[in-house]
């Protein structure tokens, strides 16, 4: 398998990449410079996440040069308009120290982010950004969006795990060249998907842990991965996916625990909704993806 995806404007991205969503400015430093040295090359951030400015302190640390980098990072709810969308954009390029970014999220599909979107394909145009895209848009939302723009989202980032499958986005998302990729692949473990019995068998079939197995069925349907970890042995194992691969049988097992319903985040909730327009006023890094 292919270390890296091209996206739909033909720039390519690493499969596998590091997120840094619940790590804290104190943390995230020393976060990344591992999670760099241990080879990844893709790090997602989000203004929201509040720990740019420690990703772009742990990159120039790193001593790499910024062209080995893919870096990610998206613009919040209070973004969305013509004029705040380039705001955010500068401010992240500062924080991060950089005269690009290299994919730059829309964060939640509320506000009007049709002006944001408008807004960021002029500095798309102009080389601030080498691609554009989406995080937690539905179907209903993306198909609008990519009907009514002259940029067509390079990516939709969305909460996709054993528990949460969404293989009929995943095939809409293929059939209009937007890459999927999963936040928090391992959904924080909720519901005991690390001591799931399936997960765990296929895992001990493969001498490998139940977070590889996640992660290589991730792959093996096209589903790129930004997993999250502090310690330097999970970060190094959750690259480790290219010395097996899941068989049909496999793949049909896991496919077998899908709930059809998120775990972690349901945009269409008004509670969520709420939630999310909240975290403006007291934001909590437990709360927000």
């Amino acid at each position: 398998m292919e270390p890296t995806v091209t996206l739909n404007n033909g720039i390519t991205m690493p499969r596998v990449g590091f997120g840094v969503f619940q790590v804290d400015e104190k943390s995230c430093e020393e976060a990344v410079l591992e999670a760099l040295q241990a080879g990844y090359r893709l790090i997602d951030t989000a203004r929201a996440y509040n720990n740019e400015a420690a990703v772009g302190r742990a990159v120039r640390r790193s001593g790499l040069k910024r062209e080995e980098l893919f870096i990610t990072s998206k613009a919040f709810v209070q973004d969305m308009s013509f004029a705040g969308a380039k705001r955010a954009l500068d401010e992240t390029l500062s924080a991060l120290q950089t005269d690009y970014i290299d994919l730059y999220l829309i964060h939640m599909p509320y506000g009007d982010y049709y002006s944001a979107w408008r807004s960021l394909e002029e500095e798309y145009v102009q080389g601030k950004i080498r691609a554009l895209g989406v995080s937690n848009f539905l179907p209903d939302r993306l198909l609008d969006l990519v009907h009514n723009v002259k940029v067509i989202p390079a990516l939709n980032q969305i909460e996709c795990h054993p528990f949460y499958q969404r293989e009929a986005e995943l095939k809409l998302m293929e059939e209009k060249h937007i890459v999927a990729q999963a936040w928090a692949p391992f959904a924080e473990g909720l519901n005991g998907m690390f001591s799931n019995p399936v997960l765990r068998e296929i895992a001990a079939s493969h001498q490998v842990s139940v977070a590889q197995v996640i992660l290589r069925w991730d792959l093996q349907r096209g589903v790129c991965v930004i997993p999250k970890s502090v310690h330097r042995e999970r970060m190094e194992e959750n690259r480790a996916l290219e010395h097996f691969a899941l068989n049909e049988a496999e793949m049909q097992r896991i496919a077998a625990l899908d709930l059809g319903h998120p775990q972690m985040l349901d945009p269409l909730k008004p509670s969520e909704v709420e939630r999310i327009y909240n975290y403006l006023e007291t934001p909590v890094l437990t709360t927000l993806q």
